[in-house]
């Protein structure tokens, strides 16, 4: 057994007025707390404990030097301890709704090498002290320094064991990749200040992050959106089902905790900025979808009526963003080759001639294809994606009919990303 797990006490904090503070290497240190919102319930659901520390002249220093200050290992799990007990202390003494999560940063290293040095023990201590569930502390790790040996797979079990629930912290910063979600499973994933800002003023990389948090819903995680400043900001993460936000657009961080009873007029802001756009965005879609879905029910109908393809896809490929129209069976097989536009053709790049023919391919997967045959004779839209004509956005349009005894889906691509 190494030393420090069977010495390791929980020390004695100092009251300061409602508060409790530490001392530790010529440092005096406290909690500040930044609250967690949920935008669809409207409160606030859990706090982030930040350290807030003073050098002996009363000068504040970055959080970084304390933890940085230590001499060995064990003075660094000494530390990262200590804080973390000063900030439930601070957290509880205020709090004791069980439906309240307190999140905690863990130093990555003091996190995969805790199996071996106590933590089992330092937690217990913790939560008898409190008289806590270890079902409201949530453990923040660092995401870009999770370790790739078995030491962190045994901490994350531990974790797992006690109860407590894992944060993947600053996804998206650095090198993120989703392995490390898909292996240590944690249930909140904290998305990087820095995805939050550009998507906020590029549309491209916003739909890239509403992807992105759908795939990490699919992976079992929450999200939260953290870093928000604006409202703008604060829009984006509702309009890519962000579970959680976190900010100084919401609350900034403080000794005492935001009253999880009541919640800032910005929640509400949001909520009418989703209702504006959403209305909006619904009006302009329908204005600019309406003449495509119209010519493509025509051009059906046309087929039905003996029609050659040229014939009845010509109003269609007349449309101003309108590329190619083309004619599936009911298993998904193209019949005969593209109709395309003038623009299809001023548009395509040769760098994507192989994929040009598509006279025997089958496309049983397209959600045009399944949605055209399950809502037969009506005409379905689909969300925009990337077109195999090319690197950019396209919207089809499709319907379902019966020709000569046959099944037949009629598809036409409308470019989404004008010019």
């Amino acid at each position: 057994m190494h030393q420090i797990e069977a010495d390791f006490i929980l020390p004695e904090l100092t009251p300061e007025g409602e508060r409790w503070v530490a001392t530790r290497g010529g440092y005096r240190l406290t909690s500040h707390f930044q609250p967690i919102f949920s935008l669809s319930h409207r409160r606030a659901v859990g706090h982030e404990a930040l350290l807030r520390a003073t050098n002996a002249g009363g000068q504040a220093v970055p959080p970084v030097e304390v933890l940085s200050s230590h001499q060995n290992f064990d003075e660094l799990v000494q530390v990262d301890r200590l804080c973390r007990w000063l900030h439930a202390s601070n957290f509880f003494r205020q709090q004791r709704r069980l439906d309240h999560w307190l999140f905690l940063n863990i130093h990555p290293a003091v996190f995969a090498q805790g199996p071996g040095r106590g933590t089992r023990a330092f937690m217990q201590q913790l939560m008898e002290r409190l008289q806590t569930s270890p079902s409201q502390l949530v453990l923040e790790v660092t995401e870009d320094v999770i370790s790739e040996d078995e030491s962190f797979e045994s901490a994350v079990a531990m974790a797992r064991e006690m109860g407590c629930l894992l944060a993947l912290d600053d996804f998206g910063a650095g090198h993120s990749n989703f392995d490390r979600v898909w292996r240590i499973r944690p249930e909140i994933v904290k998305l990087d200040r820095s995805v939050v800002q550009r998507a906020a003023s590029e549309p491209s990389i916003a739909r890239v992050v509403a992807q992105m948090v759908s795939l990490l819903h699919e992976c079992g995680a929450l999200v939260l959106t953290e870093g928000i400043e604006t409202l703008d900001e604060a829009y984006l993460a509702l309009e890519s089902d962000v579970d959680f936000v976190q900010g100084y657009l919401f609350g900034r961080p403080a000794p005492e905790l935001h009253g999880i009873d009541h919640y800032p007029s910005t929640i509400d802001a949001v909520w009418q900025r989703f209702d504006e756009q959403h209305e909006a965005g619904e009006r302009r879609y329908q204005e600019r979808i309406a003449p495509y879905m119209h010519a493509i029910g025509y051009a059906a109908t046309l087929l039905k009526a003996g029609r050659s393809m040229d014939e009845a896809c010509a109003g269609f490929l007349s449309l101003e963003w309108s590329e190619l129209c083309y004619l599936l069976d009911e298993q998904g097989l193209q019949v005969g080759h593209n109709h395309t536009s003038p623009r299809y053709h001023s548009d395509v790049s040769a760098r994507f001639a192989p994929l040009a023919d598509a006279s025997h391919a089958r496309w049983a997967k397209r959600p045009y294809f399944r949605r055209a045959l399950e809502s037969f004779g009506q005409v379905q839209v689909t969300r925009p994606y990337l077109t195999v004509h090319g690197a950019r956005l396209c919207v089809t349009v499709s319907v379902a009919f019966r020709c000569q005894d046959r099944t037949l889906v009629l598809g036409g691509d409308i470019a989404w990303e004008r010019d």
